[in-house]
């Protein structure tokens, strides 16, 4: 070969390398949000233009017998208020506290419409156990002002009891996949994410008897992962999950990330060709400057919501969204601009 031909060669090279670790040309948009953020777990749903945004959260154990929260935006989720809890003493799943015995917080819900009907899953579990249960409550409306608006209790959806189930039921996140079909993915360290098919019209599962598949996991103890959530977009269905240790302040090692696979079922594959299922995933989002331990996500029309532990307030959890981006080989970023400046320079 000649000089000139290894030259080129050599350039090639070089500009493939660069190629294939820089970063995405393409950024998300974070929103600039105020009102009331303190929310953890958050479930996004983003109205049609000109129509309220909603954000149902975990519960807090001190108010509405720490049934998960809801908050309003009427602006385009920039600004937040508190409308209070989706259950109270009179309308609280009572069936709940038998099944789980000392549970105090509801955690991690989701939300979703099917057929003029919107379907609530939550978790119900205490902290570091898998007696844990992922229940269920409808309504026609989400505006608390609507005269129409109340929450029915369709109790219990699936249930994980130690020493049975090698799976832990809560953090749901739902689906309704390309012939029309829900799924729920759920999951939290045990055995990992799973997934399991739902039926209309009642959303709960379309074979009780049936196990449900792990889709996600890490391979190594303590199987550190969570929160998944499924995205249908361009041909792809992705399962975003977080991973690593909520719930500890500036301490947190949270981070979000994703696998992508052409059938529900999976698998699920990050950009590597790394199974989920096998400690594989590409990272979304981590760590970065006051942002501590990113996760908890959901997905809404476009826009990512997941909350942080903000370094600037002591390590107190707050709401974020942001609207993905994606690359032009289907990869979705959440990295800001300024995130991505920062990252490489």
């Amino acid at each position: 070969m000649s000089a000139v031909a290894l030259l080129v060669v050599a350039a090639l090279a070089v500009v493939g390398v660069r190629w294939a670790t820089a970063e995405p040309a393409v950024a998300a948009t974070a929103l600039d949000l105020s009102g009331d953020l303190h929310t953890h777990d958050p479930a996004l749903v983003v109205g049609d233009p000109g129509q309220p945004w909603y954000v149902f959260s975990t519960g807090d154990v001190h108010v509405g017998f720490g049934a998960p929260q809801v908050r309003r935006s009427t602006d385009g989720g920039r600004t937040w208020e508190n409308l209070g809890t989706v259950w109270d003493a009179k309308t609280r799943p009572t069936w709940v506290y038998d099944e789980v015995k000392g549970v105090q917080n509801f955690w991690a819900p989701d939300v979703v419409q099917h057929d003029g009907t919107w379907y609530l899953y939550y978790a119900a579990s205490t902290f570091g156990s898998n007696t844990s249960a992922i229940g269920l409550m409808t309504n026609t409306t989400l505006d608390p002002d609507d005269p129409a608006y109340h929450w029915v209790d369709r109790g219990e959806v699936i249930r994980s009891t130690p020493g049975e189930d090698d799976f832990n039921a809560i953090d749901p996140g739902v689906i309704i996949d390309r012939d029309g079909t829900p799924w729920m993915a759920f999951g939290s360290f045990w055995g990992g994410v799973q997934l399991v098919e739902l039926a209309w019209p009642d959303g709960k599962p379309a074979h009780p008897d049936a196990e449900p598949v792990t889709v996600a996991r890490r391979t190594g103890p303590p199987d550190a992962i969570e929160a998944p959530y499924l995205v249908a977009h361009g041909g792809w269905y992705y399962l975003f999950v977080s991973r690593d240790l909520c719930c500890r302040g500036t301490d947190s090692t949270y981070n979000i990330a994703v696998g992508r696979s052409r059938s529900i079922a999976g698998p699920y594959l990050d950009d590597q060709g790394r199974d989920l299922a096998r400690d594989g995933g590409r990272v979304v989002l981590m760590s970065q400057g006051d942002m501590v331990g990113p996760g908890g996500q959901s997905y809404s029309n476009g826009y990512l919501a997941f909350h942080y532990y903000d370094a600037t307030r002591g390590g107190a959890f707050r709401l974020a969204v942001r609207r993905l981006a994606w690359t032009e080989d289907g990869w979705p970023v959440a990295w800001t601009a300024e995130e991505l400046s920062a990252r490489t320079g």
